[in-house]
């Protein structure tokens, strides 16, 4: 029973709600709807307001609604109750004139191999961009005066639907047709049986092969294998493989644009050694990219990539096949996946090279010590609190929040269907719930850490954690093979979880390890260890012909007894 004040109160909060103005968003359709309402409200229709919707304080304001079997007509209706960012409620705004468009994030049903059905949003070849994805309804930027305290209801129609990509710029198999490199360039859809058992449908991977030159004059040559690891691209050639030679010394993309020239004479002229160069395309369900390991919620990537996928690109384009000519690299997302791959497949890969990884020691994830700390948002003294930062500047400015970024994602998507950084994280690492989303570690709304969930974690994805556990049989097969770069300025703070796992690599005996680190004073993210100031940003090109040769030296290092480490070296 509620004390009177409460009881007050809570009448209160009733009666704003009902009279405080309300926007009602009616899709048209003839089934019932299932998915997610983004609803943005902006200041300026400059970009669309449905791309400025972000994780940091200069954000847009959203809204966001479920919908599940909802019968066609039937309008989505956001009110003083609907979960906000920045601000939790509409009843917050400040009364003036808006720009106000909504998307509705369109859901299909999964029946997946564990015996739970999960509504979640397809990838359909934009990579997890739900204010883009193909077939997703939304309405033209619309003005509107809104006054909290008016109990007028604001009416929109999504009456646009987002186009397909295919046979668009952005459609991969236009980019493989296209593109002025397509000599060297391949692009393969396959289909996975590991993907699809799991995922209960048909399930693709897409990759991106860059082939050496004299491939085609040298039929019986076999070359290493580079597995490159990133975010979804619609292709790796436009943006670090170019065969055009910039001409505007004033376009702000002019010095990618010569990095990206150069590597492109470099490879074909053989300055740069001849490996067959992979980038995989993994963008699924929850997130742009699978993080290339096995999960519980995400499937089984680890294994569809390396099992089923490279085996087949080095069968059809002549790989050598063997651990000791295979490699890998990549930052951030990447960085963590280079690190994970070589760690969960220590004898298939023959190094990696890191930069920026994401969390590698959950002491450290990001800004939160999950370990250590109970709530993920503040941490508590006996009298006093202080926020828990999610984003910097390079001169410690804090521009976000990590409660702030969580409640972002909650409006994207419940359960964890965001499709954002923190909830793809607890997609890959958590145990499937029973409801077949991914178990919570942290609440959205209030921070609490589920030491339980942690724990499953602690034991199969805190790299730091499992090579300390593993140490003893893992440690010989990671000699050589560890290369990690980070800013000491990184924007989301992962520097402090490199150097944690420096710390522990130093410690270690029988080996000790010969990992290599590098630091960036004041460098941001995504730094990777090359001279000057260049950043995996500004061109990841630069990066590649800085380390090919390190990676093949090593190769041909460490080749057993009567491997194959010359018909490559023509």
């Amino acid at each position: 029973m509620l004390k009177p004040a409460s009881a007050f109160l809570s009448l209160l909060f009733i009666s704003v709600a009902c009279t405080a103005q309300r926007i009602e968003v009616t899709i048209p359709s003839a089934k019932p709807l299932n998915g997610h309402l983004i609803l943005v409200i902006a200041k300026n229709d400059n970009p669309e307001p449905r791309n400025q919707l972000s994780e940091t304080y200069d954000s847009a304001q959203g809204f966001g609604v479920d919908a599940e079997n909802v019968a066609p007509g039937t309008p989505l209706v956001i009110d003083a109750k609907t979960f906000g960012y920045p601000r939790r409620s509409l009843a917050s705004l400040d009364p003036g004139d808006y720009y106000v468009q909504a998307v509705f994030n369109v859901y299909e049903q999964f029946h997946l191999a564990s015996g739970k059905t999960v509504w979640l949003p397809p990838d359909k070849g934009e990579g997890q961009h739900w204010n883009l994805k193909p077939g997703n309804p939304f309405n033209k930027p619309q003005k509107i005066h809104l006054d909290p305290k008016s109990t007028a209801s604001i009416k929109l129609t999504l009456d646009q639907t987002i186009p397909s990509l295919e046979g668009t710029p952005r459609d991969p198999l236009v980019i493989a047709q296209q593109q002025p490199t397509a000599k060297w360039l391949r692009y393969e859809r396959f289909k996975s049986d590991k993907l699809s058992a799991f995922w209960g449908r048909d399930m693709y991977l897409g990759a991106w092969v860059l082939l050496p030159d004299g491939f085609d004059e040298h039929p019986d040559a076999k070359y290493p294998v580079i597995v490159y690891q990133d975010h979804y691209h619609p292709a790796i050639g436009p943006a670090q493989f170019t065969a055009v030679a910039p001409t505007d010394p004033k376009s702000p993309d002019f010095r990618r644009q010569q990095i990206g020239y150069r590597l492109y004479q470099d490879w074909i002229s053989g300055r740069l050694p001849r490996v067959i160069l992979i980038y995989v395309q993994n963008a699924n369900p929850y997130y742009d990219d699978s993080y290339d390991v096995d999960s519980s919620s995400v499937g089984p990537y680890g294994s569809a990539i390396n099992d089923e996928l490279i085996p087949m690109l080095e069968k059809k384009y002549r790989g050598i096949g063997q651990g000791w000519a295979r490699a890998t690299f990549g930052g951030s997302t990447g960085g963590w996946e280079a690190l994970a791959t070589q760690v969960f497949y220590p004898d298939f890969y023959n190094g990696a090279f890191v930069a920026c990884p994401d969390p590698v020691d959950f002491h450290a994830y990001q800004g939160i010590d999950l370990y250590n700390d109970t709530n993920a948002f503040v941490r508590k003294g006996n009298f006093g609190e202080v926020p828990i930062p999610g984003d910097r500047k390079t001169d410690g400015s804090i521009i976000a929040l990590t409660g702030d970024e969580y409640a972002f994602e909650y409006v994207l998507g419940t359960h964890g269907r965001s499709t954002e950084q923190w909830d793809i994280w607890q997609a890959v690492f958590s145990p499937m719930g029973n409801d077949g989303y991914p178990a919570q570690i942290i609440d959205p709304q209030t921070g609490v850490i589920d030491k339980k969930v942690l724990a499953f974690w602690h034991d199969h994805y805190d790299l730091a954690a499992i090579m300390k556990r593993d140490w003893p049989t893992l440690g010989p097969k990671l000699e050589g093979k560890l290369h990690i770069a980070v800013g000491d300025a990184d924007t989301y703070f992962l520097n402090n979880a490199v150097h944690m796992l420096d710390k522990q690599l130093q410690a270690t005996r029988n080996p000790h390890s010969d990992a290599t680190f590098q630091y960036g004073p004041g460098m941001p993210h995504c730094y990777t260890g090359g001279p000057g100031e260049y950043t995996m940003q500004q061109n990841n090109a630069d990066w590649l012909q800085r380390i090919l040769p390190v990676m093949t030296d090593h190769m041909l290092a460490t080749a057993p007894a009567g491997a194959d480490v010359k018909s490559w070296r023509y």
